[in-house]
């Protein structure tokens, strides 16, 4: 029982302290250029994603990283993944969802998989023969979407590091009084992002209602909802969940998931893997938090050491 309050208090520091570190002191990543591609949406028109792209000349491979909720291409994790890709020889795009960082053109969500598509078929890409992606969180709930509806030929496989699999059982979770740390973090992320929106002229709510957000299922009824023509957001969470829909994978996918992971249960994850399907391969940790883990991990994914790094290797694999 003290081992697994330990590992439990284990996996909120590092959940929390590598982001509190990175603000402080920001993790170096590899030079890149900034990169865009502007998409028609039928809603509302032309967006321009944005992102980071570093080209490795004699790569034949592009690892695309998505974040998560509330974050963008700079934050830590994502760093750390370029970095992992950097030190692999490949080429590498940090891809940020829309709205992410500020841009205002709209704000997405977590089944929303028009951005990482149109990323993947940037006329700069054409020039690699296998594209890979690695998702975050809600980046690796993308990934796994897209991994089931397709997308470019060249795809070849994901990774999705600590994703939902079960939106409405992860807000539930996550707007419980006891993860309003958690709760708060994000929300402010959001509330942020929205208000650019909203300078725009493209938010579907007024910005003053939308500040006194407080929970998840607020967001979604107020924000994602209206925007996505959802009925609520149980209808959203039903739609969107990816989890249900894992059996209909159409290129290999891998699925870590930590057992002390704060922010997505482990309870919400097994039972929709029990009878995992012949084109996921899931992980399972016992040490690290939500999307952070020791450097020196294994995780039984490959040589080296790292769960990135080890999903990196999976990745390649499968190319």
């Amino acid at each position: 029982m003290l081992n697994q309050l330990t590992k439990k208090l284990a996996g909120h520091l590092w959940t929390i302290t590598p982001t509190v570190r990175h603000r402080i002191l920001p993790r170096r990543a590899p030079k890149a250029r900034a990169w865009s591609h502007t998409l028609d949406d039928p809603a509302v028109g032309p967006i321009e994603l944005h992102g980071l792209y570093r080209r490795r000349p004699g790569s034949d491979t592009l690892v695309t990283i998505v974040h998560g909720l509330g974050g963008h291409c700079d934050s830590a994790y994502a760093i750390d993944a370029a970095i992992a890709v950097e030190q692999a020889g490949f080429s590498c795009l940090r891809l940020c969802l829309r709205g992410a960082q500020g841009s205002g053109e709209d704000f997405y969500h977590a089944g929303l998989t028009d951005d990482l598509r149109a990323a993947l078929s940037d006329a700069d890409f054409e020039r690699y023969d296998h594209l890979l992606v690695i998702g975050f969180s809600l980046g690796g709930h993308v990934a796994l979407r897209t991994a089931v509806e397709g997308a470019d030929a060249r795809l070849r496989a994901v990774a999705a590091v600590c994703p939902p699999l079960d939106l409405g059982a992860v807000q539930r979770w996550l707007d419980a009084p006891a993860r309003k740390v958690y709760r708060e973090y994000i929300l402010r992320e959001l509330r942020d992002m929205y208000a650019h929106v909203d300078r725009r002229g493209r938010a579907p709510t007024p910005l003053e209602r939308v500040r006194q957000v407080r929970t998840l299922r607020e967001w979604d009824a107020l924000t994602v909802a209206p925007r996505y023509g959802f009925a609520g957001p149980d209808d959203y969470y039903r739609q969107m969940s990816v989890g249900p829909r894992l059996g209909t994978l159409q290129i290999p996918a891998l699925l870590v998931a930590s057992h002390h992971d704060p922010m997505i249960p482990a309870g919400s994850i097994e039972p929709l893997v029990r009878q995992a399907p012949q084109l996921l391969e899931l992980c399972w940790v016992d040490d690290g938090g939500h999307v952070f883990f020791p450097a020196a991990l294994d995780a039984g994914l490959g040589q080296a050491r790292g769960v990135v790094p080890q999903a990196l290797e999976w990745l390649v694999t499968h190319r």
